[in-house]
């Protein structure tokens, strides 16, 4: 097996890299703008990461899918894709038997084929939600009768017809979507680009290219409440704070902006927004204690801002450079950032002191990565902390990468 070192890179070779543009691809997200200026920049050598080399290598490639690879998750022992196809499967998760036996490819289950491309996944017990491009979220339900073998059937469809039903015959409930077109508030009327979990796991919040953010209930599916034009543009991203409930939302309009539910209040509501990039933001990650923030956008660039109050407002630390092309996915696991690019690669940071390094840079990939997720390896020493990463790409492969990563 081939292992690929790697020392961090300095800020120097990420300017030579990121000298020229880079925007042949028609998707939006695709099509890169020129880097972030006005934020400097975090990357340097300047502490003692530098004479330590990290090694990574590809242990397998999962290939099944016949469309591009457009959300990942992981639950428990094993791994959710979701594509532009309008599939979802489920592949089990052992990559030490995946190393040695290539062919285990074909060790996964179809989960569902169904309406819509699939642009997002979040799994909740044995509930799996899956946001659509036909504007509608699909909930799966996971049935665990052998360990090795799950089995999977669809419980509801967002928003239910008992829902829509209840709010169908009431003005109040309606709200003018086109010139001439009137629905529901609970509906979504374009494509559900994301979703993300409260710390509880009783709610599931959802956003849209038409501007929303709702909130759902996932024990009976009702949409409790709809943001409307949360956003100035197409929402694209969504994270939720695991310590403080705090919702983070990404947009083509350049902003992200964050929303708290006040104690006694019924609603969420704006409490800042966050103004950096010079381009649409197609990613958001938060720090596992939620005091740090990481968003990536078409400006190459991946953000770092820090909570510097109580009440939730970010300040700017810096910036993280070095791809070449748009940011399409984050991914936080320890003290590690992993970030996917329009450039076919994948870079893992870690930061000290506030000045980051990148790590590493994956490389294997023949389309742009559009989902990444990450995961500590438990066989860890005392001198290294190992951890796997899983990355789909619209080359339509799913990858599992195995970095070791020095201890500080």
């Amino acid at each position: 097996m081939e292992y690929h070192q790697s020392y961090p890179y300095s800020n120097n070779d990420f300017q030579s890299q990121t000298s020229h543009l880079h925007g042949d691809q028609s998707d939006h997200y695709l099509t890169s703008v020129p880097s972030l200026q006005s934020v400097p920049s975090l990357t340097s050598q300047s502490h003692n990461q530098e004479n330590q080399p990290t090694y990574h290598h590809c242990l397998t490639t999962l290939q099944g899918h016949n469309s591009y690879i457009s959300s990942l998750t992981m639950s428990g022992n094993f791994i959710y894709t979701g594509s532009s196809d309008r599939e979802i499967r489920s592949w089990k998760c052992n990559p030490y038997v995946e190393s040695n036996n290539e062919n285990l490819s074909a060790d996964h289950c179809m989960v569902s084929a169904g309406k819509g491309a699939v642009k997002s996944l979040a799994i909740s017990g044995d509930k799996i939600f899956s946001a659509h491009q036909d504007h509608k979220i699909r909930v799966w339900k996971i049935e665990n009768n052998e360990p090795d073998h799950l089995r999977y059937s669809r419980l509801a469809t967002l928003p239910t017809l008992g829902d829509r039903a209840a709010k169908l015959l009431m003005p109040k409930h309606q709200v003018q979507i086109r010139r001439h077109k009137k629905c529901t508030w609970i509906h979504h009327v374009d494509t559900v680009s994301a979703l993300a979990l409260s710390r509880d796991e009783s709610l599931l919040y959802s956003v849209s290219w038409d501007r929303t953010l709702k909130v759902w209930s996932t024990t009976d599916f009702k949409c409790l409440e709809s943001v409307r034009n949360a956003h100035d543009d197409a929402i694209n991203a969504v994270a939720v704070s695991l310590e403080d409930g705090h919702v983070y939302t990404g947009s083509a309009d350049k902003k992200i902006k964050v929303w708290k539910k006040e104690l006694g209040e019924k609603k969420h509501s704006l409490i800042a927004t966050l103004e950096k990039h010079n381009s649409g933001v197609n990613a958001l990650a938060l720090s596992s204690d939620g005091c740090v923030l990481y968003s990536g956008a078409c400006d190459r660039s991946i953000v770092v801002w820090e909570k510097i109050d109580s009440e939730g407002n970010m300040g700017v630390v810096g910036a993280l450079r070095g791809h070449t092309k748009s940011i399409l996915c984050l991914a936080v696991v320890s003290d590690l950032v992993c970030s996917g690019s329009a450039d076919q690669t994948i870079r893992i940071w870690r930061g000290v002191a506030r000045s980051y390094s990148c790590l590493a840079m994956l490389e294997g990939h023949k389309g742009p990565v559009k989902c990444l997720t990450a995961t500590v390896d438990h066989c860890t020493t005392s001198d290294t902390s190992r951890y796997l990463i899983y990355s789909g790409g619209l080359d339509c492969d799913i990858k599992v990468w195995q970095v070791f990563v020095p201890c500080q």
